[in-house]
C-alpha cells in the first residue's frame, strides 16, 4: 500500500452549521475524518494524517501529521464553528506541513471539506494547483453543500493540479445517506478500502446476479461498512495464514536439520563409552591380584 503523509482541511465556516447534511455539515465532516483516518493508517501503519480547519479568521493547524487519532479527535473537539472559509491559504498552509515531513519518503496529499462558498476565483485557484502539482502534493476535494457553485472551480483546480490520476473530485448531494458512506464508495478511498468504483452505467448491471460482481457479494454503494468491514476481516485472515505458513517453514527447516546430525551422535557415543569405561574395576581386584603375584615372587626368592 502506498505510504502517505495527509493533511485533511475542515470547513469549519458558518456554513457547516446548515443541517442538510445528517446530523450537520460539520458533524459529517467529523464522521468522514475518522473514516479517513481510518483508512489512511490501515493501508500502510507507517503513514500519517494531520488535521486543519480553514473557516474562522484564517487556517489553523489543529494537529501536526500523526498515527494517533486520539489527536486528531482533540483537534477535532477544539474547532469552533465561526468566519467564512479560506481554501487557498488553507491549501497553502497544508502544503508546507506536508513539506516538513519527518518521513520524506510519504507521498503528499491534501483532502479537503468544501462545503461552503468558495471566494477565490477560478485563475487563482489554477495559479495554486499548477504550483502544487509542481510540489508533487497530490489534493482531494470533498464538494458537498454548495454543489451548483463550487463544482466549476474546483474541477478547474483538479484538472490542473492531477498528475497520473492521483486528485480526485468526489460531489456529494445532500440526501439520507452519511456523508461518511457515500465517502467510501469515491475514488478518494476506493484505494485504500479496497473496495473499487463503477462508474454510472455499472450500478445496474447483472442486476439479479446476486453477487453482482462486487468484492465478497456486497455493494459497498448499499453498504459500505458491511463492504469495508469484510475486507479488512479479508487482510487479517491473510496475515494470519502468512504468519502460520513462516512459522511451520522454520519448525520444518530445523527438524530437517536436526535429522541430518541425527546419525553422528550415534557413532561418537558408542567410540565415546569405549574411551569412558574404566581401566580397572571399581572393587579393586586387579590391585589385589598383582600384590598377591609380588607376595609369591618374594617367597620363591
Amino acid at each position: 500500500m502506498v505510504l502517505e503523509a495527509t493533511i485533511i482541511i475542515v470547513d469549519n465556516s458558518e456554513s457547516s452549521r446548515n443541517g442538510d447534511y445528517t446530523p450537520s455539515r460539520f458533524e459529517a465532516q467529523v464522521d468522514a475524518v475518522s473514516l479517513i483516518f481510518s483508512a489512511k493508517t490501515q493501508a500502510n501503519p507507517e503513514s500519517s494524517v494531520g488535521l486543519m480547519s480553514m473557516g474562522g479568521k484564517g487556517p489553523e493547524v489543529l494537529a501536526t501529521l500523526t498515527a494517533d487519532f486520539g489527536k486528531i479527535l482533540s483537534g477535532l473537539h477544539s474547532t469552533k464553528i465561526s468566519g467564512s472559509c479560506h481554501l487557498a491559504t488553507g491549501i497553502q498552509v497544508a502544503g508546507l506541513a506536508l513539506k516538513h515531513r519527518q518521513n520524506k519518503s510519504q507521498r503528499q496529499r491534501i483532502i479537503a471539506f468544501v462545503g461552503s462558498p468558495i471566494a477565490e476565483d477560478e485563475k487563482s485557484l489554477i495559479r495554486l494547483a499548477k504550483k502544487m502539482k509542481k510540489n508533487q502534493i497530490a489534493i482531494d476535494f470533498i464538494n458537498f453543500g454548495e454543489e451548483a457553485e463550487n463544482t466549476s472551480k474546483l474541477e478547474a483546480f483538479i484538472a490542473n493540479v492531477n498528475a497520473s490520476d492521483n486528485s480526485h473530485l468526489a460531489t456529494i448531494p445532500p440526501g439520507p445517506h452519511l456523508l461518511s458512506d457515500q465517502l467510501v464508495t469515491t475514488p478518494i478511498l476506493g484505494d485504500d478500502s479496497g473496495m473499487g468504483v463503477g462508474g454510472p452505467g455499472d450500478g445496474g448491471s447483472g442486476g439479479s446476479g446476486g453477487a453482482g460482481g462486487f468484492d465478497f457479494g456486497v455493494d459497498p454503494h448499499l453498504d459500505p461498512e458491511l463492504a469495508l468491514a469484510l475486507r479488512m476481516s479479508l487482510e487479517e485472515e491473510n496475515s494470519r495464514q502468512e504468519r502460520e505458513r513462516k512459522e511451520k517453514e522454520e519448525k520444518e527447516k530445523a527438524a530437517a536439520a536436526a535429522a541430518s546430525l541425527g546419525t553422528v551422535p550415534e557413532e561418537d557415543g558408542k567410540k565415546d563409552d569405549d574411551e569412558s569405561a574404566p581401566l580397572l574395576p571399581k572393587d579393586g581386584e586387579s590391585s589385589k591380584k598383582k600384590r598377591d603375584d609380588d607376595d609369591d615372587r618374594m617367597d620363591t626368592a
